[in-house]
């Protein structure tokens, strides 16, 4: 079990296990991080900047928070009271789910916003990550809130407010209806979001995709996300050609309740590895 010293303003969190940062962080499920040394993570979560590293003895560092808002905000948005190990342990059942997760193991998934993960994942459709980080940072730079050196995602009502002129200076072509379609939604209450943690996956992505360019995958990524449904299987053309390859489209039952880790792990894994040499 991790242990937390609050030290000098700074968190230092030890015995942290399955917690890689540039596997979580630049794994594609969210897009307001980055690093320019690999070392160092910065971004922004739920109104708040945040830095944390892992020190020469291994240890998690988060700068500038103390254990309050830690068991506020941090411990859930990295899912830090998961046993990912226990995890590991039931899907490496299946021998390529143990390959995967011995060199994909360090992913945990992120408890993000689930607003700002719903608009985060409309925009990243047909996209690559780099223009996804850009529209992302001029959505919030210019409907944003600014505090201090950062801005803060803009609220559903906010958007709701706009216009697609207005959305314009996004340059986010297409994908622009999409976001003002899902911000009247949720704004006006038509798409509870929240209460989505509380329904059956199923229901769930049906829910969700009410909103016009919302399909399953994406769906699925803001179900797995940001509402703890962690048996979500976002499937892109990736992920189907790797089922294909790997699993000739079966999934091993396993791992079923835990299909959006498995899926992560795969994702990674399949993504740094020639599919014909993972068999």
């Amino acid at each position: 079990m991790y242990r937390i010293n609050a030290v000098n303003g700074n968190l230092i969190i030890k015995n942290l296990e399955n917690f890689d940062l540039a596997q979580t962080l630049d794994c594609g499920q969210a897009f307001r991080w980055k690093s320019d040394d690999g070392v160092k993570w910065q971004g922004v979560a739920h109104g708040r900047p945040m830095t944390l590293y892992k020190n020469a003895s291994g240890d998690l560092i988060i700068e500038n928070t103390g254990i309050d808002e830690f068991n506020k905000i941090w411990k859930s948005y990295f899912d830090f009271d998961r046993d990912y190990a226990k995890i590991i342990t039931e899907i490496s059942a299946d021998p390529i789910l143990k390959k995967a997760a011995e060199y994909s193991g360090g992913i945990r998934i992120l408890n993000q916003d689930p607003w700002e993960t719903l608009c985060s994942f409309i925009i990243s459709q047909n996209n690559n990550i780099p223009r996804i980080k850009g529209i992302i940072d001029r959505l919030c730079e210019n409907f944003g809130e600014k505090r201090g050196d950062f801005f803060t995602f803009p609220s559903a009502q906010r958007i709701a407010s706009l216009s697609l002129d207005e959305l314009g200076v996004l340059r986010s072509g297409f994908r622009a209806k999409y976001i003002l379609d899902a911000a009247s939604k949720v704004s006006s209450g038509e798409v509870d979001i929240e209460s989505l943690k509380n329904m059956p996956l199923d229901e769930a992505r049906e829910h969700l995709m009410k909103i016009n360019g919302v399909g399953p995958k994406v769906a699925d990524c803001v179900l797995l996300f940001s509402l703890c449904h962690i048996d979500a299987f976002p499937r892109d053309v990736w992920i189907n050609r790797t089922m294909q390859v790997l699993f000739n489209n079966e999934f091993p039952p396993a791992a079923a309740q835990y299909a959006g880790i498995a899926q992560q792990y795969l994702f990674y894994y399949a993504r740094s590895t020639k599919l014909e040499d993972i068999k």
